[in-house]
């Protein structure tokens, strides 16, 4: 039976630890199931969800830019990125966050995890891993990656950074998407993070400080190594104050319509975890008579879906009974 479960939980006791030995999760004694799925199920259910989600919608958002680039140079096997860019964007550049992610976000707390055992229904449910929030994440990353990639063209393809009047070369405009990239990712996942820590601060603003670190010295090498990265941030990139206001501008920009969609499904079409969390903010969410409230409703609700679902697929049983019983009668 455990190794049939998706998880298996054993519990060791006098029985013996063959059980636990044959189980996914072992717990010591039976009343700590409760705080495994309410508190941990739930968290870890969440974590997973966005991580995986936030996986689609970083390297939608790096490979559409790629596409629209080769697009814009007719397909003239010109590339993007330094070899290294496209190398380390993985590795280094937006990795630790999500790794701070996983580890570490909590939508409400543990106490208020047990307090609305309700929570947990988000994961039978399926609500935050469908695949119309796969699918929306992934569009984000479309939007987000047209946007940074017209911006960019648009502010830098007769831009002069040079003090002889030449203008941006695709080298610069390379390394200018790629700094929007950096930031946008990094901020997004600032925006969906639900508990900060110190460790997320350092991750997600260190991945942006390591890139232009990873900038002035790799453009600083030779260029045999350095290739296309050469000096072009130093000479060209740095010292031009439309650079960073570009950046800055991009940023925001595509930030927008993000921020705009989570205020406005908070607000007006919140899931169960907003109200708790709004609960919470207004000092509310540990009052027994408010979260008899919010459990009732919640409750309500639940029931209305699954009583639709159980009645639709009862009464498809039952037809396909009475077919069943007609063929043989005949």
């Amino acid at each position: 039976m455990l190794q049939e479960a998706d998880i298996g939980v054993g519990i060791s006791g006098a029985e013996g630890m063959q059980a636990v030995m044959a189980s996914d999760v072992a717990v010591a004694q039976f009343r700590f199931l409760e705080r495994l799925l309410l508190v941990h199920g739930h968290w870890c259910y969440r974590r997973i969800s966005l991580m995986i989600c936030y996986f689609f919608y970083k390297n939608v958002t790096f490979g559409v830019t790629i596409f629209l680039y080769e697009a814009f140079a007719s397909f003239s096997g010109k590339p993007a990125y330094n070899d290294w860019f496209l190398s380390l964007y993985n590795v280094f550049f937006t990795s630790l966050p999500v790794i701070a992610l996983g580890v570490f976000d909590q939508d409400v707390s543990a106490r208020l995890c047990i307090q609305y055992p309700q929570l947990y229904q988000e994961g039978v449910q399926n609500i935050l891993f469908s695949w119309r929030r796969i699918l929306g994440w992934m569009f984000n990353g479309v939007m987000n990656a047209v946007l940074i990639f017209f911006f960019c063209i648009t502010a830098f393809e007769d831009q002069a950074f040079r003090r002889d009047g030449q203008v941006a070369g695709l080298d610069a405009l390379g390394v200018v998407m790629y700094t929007c990239i950096v930031w946008v990712v990094n901020c997004q996942m600032a925006l969906s993070v639900n508990y900060f820590t110190i460790i997320q601060h350092i991750f997600i603003w260190g991945s942006i400080a390591v890139w232009y670190l990873f900038l002035l010295v790799y453009g600083a090498i030779n260029p045999r190594f350095s290739t296309t990265a050469y000096m072009v941030f130093i000479e060209q990139l740095a010292p031009a104050l439309s650079f960073w206001l570009v950046t800055l501008f991009v940023v925001v920009a595509t930030l927008v319509p993000y921020f705009s969609y989570a205020a406005i499904q908070i607000r007006f079409f919140p899931m169960f975890h907003n109200k708790i969390q709004w609960k919470r903010y207004l000092g509310k969410a540990e009052d027994p008579e408010v979260a008899r409230q919010l459990s009732s409703k919640h409750r309500t609700s639940l029931q209305h879906r699954m009583v639709g679902i159980s009645a639709r697929r009862d009464g498809k049983a039952v037809q396909i009974t009475k077919e069943t019983e007609l063929q043989v009668q005949e």
